[in-house]
């Protein structure tokens, strides 16, 4: 959803693409939490629940895809060039702190409220974002494209940038990066349990990951920022992919706390470059297109992702087979990815 969202964010400007989607969420969050309120029995009795729960759902989504195309192109237009890769950092940094402190939150209110209030707390948080956004935020400079009332003009946005094959091949590479990434969410937890330690706490085996994040991106920006974003794209995808090793080599608690703690310096090394360099591809006008392109890899490793580690958890993680394999695969997969990203760096990458 977030490509058409960047498409649409460029046609109708940020700020407006930001109170659009605020409304939406606060709108999603309430009717996620009214599902099962009174008010809404007529919809119900009338309405399939599964079709209704989806369409609810769906929202969510569609203000998210108008949030993240529109936060970084700020970033973009916002930020000098010579300071741009530190304000993705930045960015980056914020990001995880929102979603440490989500769960945490969430979490924490769930347990002294019934699970509806939490959704209807969460959509008063976000309706203040949307008082914010009106009260504060002004439109960045190098809004070059004026604001069109013609409902095609997003999607030939959409496609002017799918037909650049280059751009979509190097999505496609990346791709790989979070499909080794999304492991320590879809198969490392069970593993954890099935393999180290059934009484493991795993919800904080997986903190390390948000909270070097936190506290190391803009540092490691600094260390590495002259280093150009494409090659730090690579270095990174290359350091995130051999942090499986360490788990591969020796199941422990310890050794999975160190894989996630090399996995999030590969995170930071590429994240921030990998928004810089997509930001300086976009022409003028069109850099909410190019972000919200550049979501894409995530959500396809997302998919592809849990496809993938759950084969190599039912396949080795059964039986007589080798469950440190799966790493080894993992690490592997990481790896072919970044020796592509350096030949398509050699050979075919536009300049950015």
């Amino acid at each position: 959803m977030a490509i058409f969202g960047g498409a649409l964010a460029d046609r109708i400007g940020f700020r407006r693409a930001l109170s659009a989607a605020y409304f939406i969420l606060t709108c999603a969050y309430f009717m996620v939490g009214s599902i099962g309120a009174p008010w809404l029995a007529p919809v119900r009795a009338v309405v399939p629940l599964g079709l209704l729960a989806g369409v609810i759902l769906f929202l969510p989504a569609l203000g998210v895809a108008l949030v993240k195309p529109s936060v970084v192109g700020t970033t973009a237009r916002s930020s000098k060039e010579s300071v741009r890769s530190i304000g993705y950092s930045i960015y980056y940094t914020m990001v995880n702190i929102g979603s440490t402190l989500g769960p945490f939150l969430a979490g924490w209110l769930h347990s002294r409220l019934p699970p509806q209030d939490v959704f209807l707390i969460a959509a008063v948080s976000v309706s203040l974002m949307f008082f914010v956004v009106l009260a504060f935020y002004r439109e960045p400079r190098g809004q070059a494209r004026e604001a069109s009332s013609a409902p095609a003009e997003p999607f030939r946005d959409f496609l002017t940038v799918f037909s650049n094959w280059r751009f979509v091949l190097f999505l496609v590479i990346f791709s790989g990066y979070w499909i080794v990434y999304w492991q320590q969410y879809l198969i490392l937890p069970i593993y954890i349990h099935d393999f180290i330690d059934p009484k493991a706490n795993t919800a904080m085996i997986l903190i390390t990951d948000p909270l070097i994040v936190i506290t190391l991106t803009v540092a490691m920006n600094a260390l590495t920022r002259r280093i150009p974003s494409f090659r730090a794209l690579t270095i990174g995808t290359l350091v995130t992919s051999v942090g499986w090793l360490l788990i591969a080599a020796k199941a422990s608690v310890l050794m999975a706390v160190l894989s996630l703690v090399v996995l999030a310096l590969g995170e930071i090394i590429q994240s921030p470059r990998y928004y810089e360099y997509i930001s300086r591809l976009a022409p003028p006008g069109q850099q909410g297109t190019y972000m919200g392109f550049a979501f894409l890899p995530i959500g396809i490793g997302s998919i592809v992702g849990g496809w993938f580690g759950g084969t190599l958890l039912q396949h080795f993680g059964s039986g007589k087979q080798y469950p440190p394999t799966i790493w080894w695969i993992v690490t592997a997969l990481g790896v072919v990815t970044a020796l592509l990203l350096w030949v398509y760096d050699r050979t075919l990458k536009p300049a950015g």
